[in-house]
């Protein structure tokens, strides 16, 4: 996998030290601890502002984790691509997102440790459903999928509950919705509930 800041032992104490205080000097608290997995999903939800990322990003150094995760390819355009990327992001292509998936699923296997962090709503505005490569990913990996998650209303973020995925998606998915409901964005009204599209519950259909 690509070299990221996570690699780099001095930078990385560096900005560990630094997250944990400005977590501290804003008054957020971690929640949960890092799951005993060498591989898994990680969710990060929900997502309706831009202050998601900063937040989150804080939140993982200070966690001492080293993460990658997906997001929309028009951000890694110039002149800040080459920075997020190497802040582990992946970029990803709306019209291949079943390749996105398949070729996840080939980057867990080959890895030893990994984390990949989705943001299953995939844009801040509300949408109707909940994309569903982050479950499919994981099944297909068969990797845990963790509930990672930011709480405005109590300034707290990190590990929630794990699940291994048993392709049962919609019995999956009444897991997930029942913590996340509990959890208040930062914009509370564009926040997605954590459901499925319809269709994807006749069918394995698999979408980023």
């Amino acid at each position: 996998m690509r070299y990221t800041i996570f690699d780099i032992p001095i930078l990385r104490e560096v900005l560990q030290f630094l997250a944990v205080i400005i977590l501290s000097i804003f008054g957020w608290h971690r929640a949960g601890q890092v799951p005993d997995y060498p591989k898994f999903v990680l969710i990060a939800a929900p997502h309706t502002s831009n202050w998601d990322f900063p937040v989150g990003l804080a939140i993982v150094l200070a966690f001492k984790v080293k993460i990658y995760w997906l997001g929309k390819e028009p951000i890694f355009k110039w002149p800040f691509g080459a920075f997020f990327k190497w802040l582990g992001g992946i970029p990803v292509s709306r019209s291949r997102s079943a390749d996105v998936v398949a070729h996840t699923i080939q980057v867990f296997k080959e890895q030893s440790r990994m984390i990949m962090v989705v943001a299953p709503e995939g844009t801040r505005k509300r949408v109707s459903y909940w994309k569903t490569g982050f479950y499919y990913m994981a099944l297909g990996a068969n990797v845990p999928i963790v509930m990672g998650f930011i709480d405005y209303a109590q300034k707290r973020g990190g590990f929630g509950p794990t699940l291994m995925p048993s392709g049962e998606i919609e019995s999956d998915m009444e897991r997930i919705r029942s913590f996340y409901e509990n959890i208040t964005a930062k914009i509370p009204g564009k926040s997605t509930p954590a459901v499925i599209s319809p269709r994807h519950r006749q069918s394995n259909h698999e979408d980023e």
